[in-house]
């Protein structure tokens, strides 16, 4: 069962967490709240990774665990800035680009990788709409769309990142 779970856990912890930060820069969620998530995500994290480390050796999978390691990084910086800083900081919004712009380096590494039966303009469209994502979430403030430009830009990964990790569920 727990292998079940770790192959098929980030089908939806990935579109759960980007719809959390994205309520978050709503204000759906308190501050409070962000900080205990974020405890609860560095702890699964790290729990995924050691459970998974001897199967990441190599291949497309060893690009991965470059990304949870690197991400888990990033997200204890998060952590830190969120438990001592009383609003969203500079380190919050670097771990967020982090969590764009890593995973779309891996999806582009796993597109060039997999057979053309494994759907690799899945993980190119992931990387790319994880680069617009970004530059949405950065340049929000020269962006008009109606909606807040983070919100947009935070779609656009969740969006991407989610389609990638559906795919690699269903392949392997």
């Amino acid at each position: 069962m727990f292998r079940r779970l770790r192959k098929n856990g980030s089908v939806f912890l990935v579109p759960l967490a980007w719809t959390f930060i994205t309520a978050a820069h709503l204000g759906l969620v308190t501050r409070e709240t962000v900080l205990v998530a974020h405890v609860v995500m560095t702890t699964v994290f790290v729990l995924f990774t050691v459970a998974s480390w001897s199967e990441m050796r190599s291949g497309i999978l060893y690009a991965w665990k470059l990304v949870l390691v690197t991400g888990t990084g990033f997200t204890l910086v998060g952590l830190a800035a969120l438990a001592v800083a009383p609003a969203y900081t500079e380190p919050v919004a670097v771990m967020l680009s982090a969590w764009m712009l890593v995973p779309s380096a891996a999806f582009v590494y796993t597109a060039r990788n997999v057979a053309p039966d494994e759907a690799p303009v899945v993980y190119r469209l992931a990387a790319a709409l994880g680069v617009l994502g970004w530059v949405v979430y950065v340049c929000g403030p020269f962006v008009s769309l109606g909606l807040p430009a983070a919100v947009v830009g935070l779609t656009l990964v969740n969006v991407g990142q989610t389609a990638g990790i559906v795919n690699a569920g269903y392949q392997y």
